[in-house]
């Protein structure tokens, strides 16, 4: 094929909307057998003895000290952690461990014990601490990191609502990475780590609190993410047999937020990637045609609960206290480790599956979610006792603590949400946001499916 048949030049310019689709339909699914897991972890940081204080940068590079990320400092490498984690600093001072690829979940609980443990050490030295939150309970959103990208998502944001800068800025989450799986099976593990999303966020709620007021979710995070344009944070349909498809469309329709170059990064609001491939946009930056790596940076700004990299990054999960951030890595795990489990699986999900209002909403007090709870963390737990393969052999006491929280709080239909948090204390328990979360998901500008079907997104009421 020809580099104008392709509509690829060989410098890597995309010269047509049909080569940018085959484009991302190539790269973000990426085939071949289940045998690697990641996960990337932010902590939100807070002086403990004044947790209504921003963090101060220069505090935060001199704690990071040689593991300092460029965004930070840019005359810094980025030393990786001892076990062989990188450190990352979020837009409001939220600090990120991202882990290599591992082989097996009893490896990465070590490595990435041992390098939150360092991390957490060298924090301490200057008096900072992380939150066992996931939203920040106390402080007002506000970006700390003045980089042009940031800037961009921040003007962006703040055209829906004031609910994106806090997402941005006063939110961690727990990011497992897992392996898309052999080209046959790749709609299925799309589809189970879809329906599996409102069970779990339900189950690991940990933010009823945000910016000093209960905001009456469970899993204020999720519903800040939820408040966006649905183009760019939505669940896609789940039950489409060509997810590669269906996501290069959307990616190609989703308006751009910014694009690389010298000064402002802004472009014209609405204009998406199919606009600029396709030569109808054409004032400043866009007057050029774009690359390969335009549109790998243009994937990178859309933030739905499941993001394909080549694997498939899990986004929901609220951040949680200490180390129970490899619950949620080995539930993951263990209810996609083989057909059998992830077709009883969706047979147990089903009935909940679009229920992600709810779940961030509700968490585990609607019954539904908790029927489903109720049959899949057992069902985990199983799988992980059970073994036989690297990637679902489970360390002893994360075994231990998965069973004391599926017996003490998801068979009782609670959530990390649901117990007591000091800094929480004073906070009046009626729902007392300035703003609230809107009701449901609003899906008019999300592309359909395969079968022209919209993804089905239970609108939550009160």
């Amino acid at each position: 094929m020809t580099a104008d048949e392709s509509g690829v030049r060989g410098d890597g310019r995309l010269r047509s909307r049909a080569a940018a689709e085959a484009y991302v339909a190539s790269v973000c699914f990426k085939h071949g057998p289940p045998a690697l897991v990641g996960v990337e972890i932010e902590w939100l940081l807070q002086h403990p003895d004044r947790p209504g204080e921003p963090v101060d940068l220069d505090l935060l590079r001199a704690a990071l000290g040689a593991h300092t990320p460029p965004a930070l400092d840019p005359s810094s490498h980025g030393r990786p952690l001892p076990a062989g984690g990188v450190v990352t600093v979020e837009p409001g001072g939220q600090a990120e461990i991202s882990s290599p690829p591992s082989d097996g979940l009893r490896r990465l609980v070590r490595d990435m014990t041992a390098d939150a443990g360092h991390l957490h050490q060298l924090l301490a030295r200057y008096g900072l601490a992380p939150h066992d939150r996931a939203a920040d309970p106390v402080r007002p959103a506000r970006r700390l990191l003045d980089l042009p990208r940031y800037a961009a998502m921040e003007s962006v944001f703040d055209r829906v609502g004031p609910h994106g800068r806090s997402g941005m800025c006063s939110t961690a989450a727990v990011q497992v990475c897992l392996d898309a799986g052999p080209a046959d099976r790749i709609a299925g593990r799309w589809a189970v780590l879809h329906e599996l999303g409102p069970v779990l966020v339900a189950a690991f709620a940990n933010s009823p609190v945000q910016h000093g007021r209960r905001t009456g979710w469970k899993s204020s995070r999720q519903a800040c993410w939820l408040s966006l344009d649905p183009g760019r944070t939505a669940p896609p349909p789940v039950t489409d047999p060509d997810p590669a498809a269906t996501w290069a469309r959307r990616v190609v329709d989703t308006p751009l937020l910014c694009v690389r170059g010298t000064g402002t990064w802004a472009v014209p609001p609405g204009v998406t990637f199919g606009d600029w491939v396709s030569g109808r946009a054409s004032t400043g930056i866009l007057e050029r045609p774009p690359t390969e790596a335009d549109l790998d940076y243009h994937i990178s700004t859309l933030f739905p609960p499941v993001r394909p990299h080549g694997h498939l990054e899990v986004r929901y999960v609220d951040g949680q206290p200490g180390d129970d951030w490899a619950l949620p890595t080995a539930v993951l795990l263990a209810l996609t480790s083989s057909d059998a489990v992830v077709d009883r699986v969706r047979e147990i999900c089903e009935p909940v599956r679009d229920s992600w209002v709810a779940a961030a909403r509700d968490a585990l007090a609607d019954p539904g979610l908790a029927a489903a709870a109720a049959q899949l963390f057992p069902l985990a737990h199983d799988v992980l006792a059970e073994g036989g393969h690297p990637l679902v052999d489970a360390p002893g006491p994360l075994l231990s603590r998965l069973r004391e929280v599926t017996e003490n709080r998801v068979l009782r239909g609670r959530c990390p949400a649901d117990e007591p948090f000091p800094l929480e204390n004073t906070i009046d328990g009626t729902v007392t946001t300035a703003v609230p979360f809107p009701p449901g998901l609003y899906l008019g500008d999300v592309p359909p499916d395969a079968s022209g079907d919209r993804p089905r997104i239970e609108e939550g009421v009160r």
